[in-house]
């Protein structure tokens, strides 16, 4: 008897008792559907305890990936309802002067202790996370690569950077001397055309002079011919020109126009009274009248 007694006075008999007494007062006691209808502190903690019970059942079920799609989103829409049932029962015991526990209350956190994300209010937990369509939700961008310092981007700067051994590796050289011949083909192939057109051109050149040559020829003797014609008529006519205003000549033009041009400069740049003492002086000297003379 006594044996017996001190197995019912152990933690794992009582707890079993209280899990009973519990599971027999909840089938005969139900949740009320609006927190607002129960007036008891003490029983509104209750179901709020049992909200967070069914919570972190079903929080351990969606960890399993392999219930599927259709009964992984319905066990996170369960969990969102209860989440949202027990924020009006919180709500509840605040107003009934028991503590605030949206404010003094742990915060959502996912078995691996991160806290639960989510959009505008909606939490993913467990394999919902990695549904289709979600998985695009909560993928960050990568953060950008930090930015260097001037000290630190002098660092790498040497004279590679600069490109002063480029020449070192002897594959520079080879490469120049290759396109340099190419060029330099290219250049005598280009003035072997260029000849070649310039002396196609100077025979045609030459060929069109040579027809002009002819043409002028011809007409050279025609009006030679023509000339000689008038001459003859003339002479057989026997009239002769005669001129009665004496023609000066070539020399004498062109004296009379540097005559002009000194006069035309004399009275542009000298005054009046220069002139008339070069005029003086020039009759002193007698240099007119050596020229009349």
């Amino acid at each position: 008897m006594a044996r017996n007694a001190e197995k019912a006075m152990t933690t794992l008999a009582r707890w079993r008792a209280a899990q009973v007494h519990e599971k027999g007062t909840e089938e005969k006691e139900r949740r009320p559907y609006l927190a607002s209808d129960c007036k008891e502190l003490p029983k509104a903690e209750k179901w709020r305890m049992q909200i967070i019970r069914e919570v972190a059942r079903k929080v351990a079920q969606i960890q399993n990936a392999g219930l599927g799609e259709f009964r992984i989103r319905d066990l996170n829409d369960e969990i969102n309802k209860l989440i949202r049932e027990k924020s009006h029962w919180e709500a509840q015991i605040k107003e009934l002067g028991g503590p605030d526990y949206a404010r003094v209350g742990p915060r959502m956190l996912d078995h691996e202790g991160k806290e639960v994300p989510g959009n505008r209010g909606y939490k993913y937990f467990g394999a919902a996370k990695d549904l289709p369509g979600v998985r695009e939700l909560f993928e960050q961008e990568p953060p950008p690569p930090p930015r260097k310092t001037r000290g630190e981007l002098m660092k790498d700067i040497d004279a590679d950077y600069y490109g002063y051994r480029d020449d070192d590796d002897g594959l520079l050289l080879p490469a120049e001397m290759t396109e340099e011949k190419k060029a330099i083909a290219k250049a005598v192939a280009d003035w072997k055309n260029r000849v070649e057109s310039m002396e196609v051109g100077e025979e045609s050149d030459t060929e069109e002079v040579e027809k002009s040559r002819l043409q002028t020829e011809s007409g050279d003797s025609s009006e030679n011919e023509g000339e000689e014609d008038a001459g003859l008529q003339n002479e057989l006519s026997g009239s002769k020109f005669i001129a009665h205003v004496p023609v000066p000549s070539q020399k004498q033009i062109e004296q009379a126009l540097i005559e002009r041009k000194k006069q035309e400069l004399l009275n542009r740049y000298a005054s009046e009274a220069l002139v008339k003492e070069e005029e003086s002086a020039k009759e002193l000297l007698g240099i007119n009248e050596t020229k009349n003379s």
